[in-house]
């Protein structure tokens, strides 16, 4: 299964637009990209840049250091998956 990286529409407008659109456009990257229009952390969303990486919250000070957390997050879960495959 593809991992799964999910936005907040209210933040992307704030912050993360062009977090999702590198992670998108990313040819090394193989992952869904979704925006909703709620993820339900309200006070992170009008604070600081956030998504949830696998469903865990990953969050910056800034866009682009999102964006490395995003892969440094996208990295280990995968190292994991080949740690544990089942």
């Amino acid at each position: 299964m593809k991992p799964l990286v999910e936005f907040c529409a209210s933040n992307v407008s704030s912050y993360t637009k062009p977090v999702m659109e590198a992670l998108e456009n990313d040819p090394e990257l193989d992952v869904d990209v979704l925006e909703y229009g709620c993820l339900g952390y309200c006070g992170e969303c009008y604070m600081q840049p956030f998504a949830l990486v696998n469903g865990d919250l990953v969050q910056a000070e800034t866009a682009d250091e999102l964006l490395e957390k995003i892969k440094a997050k996208l990295k280990a879960d995968e190292e994991e998956q080949e740690d544990f495959p089942f």
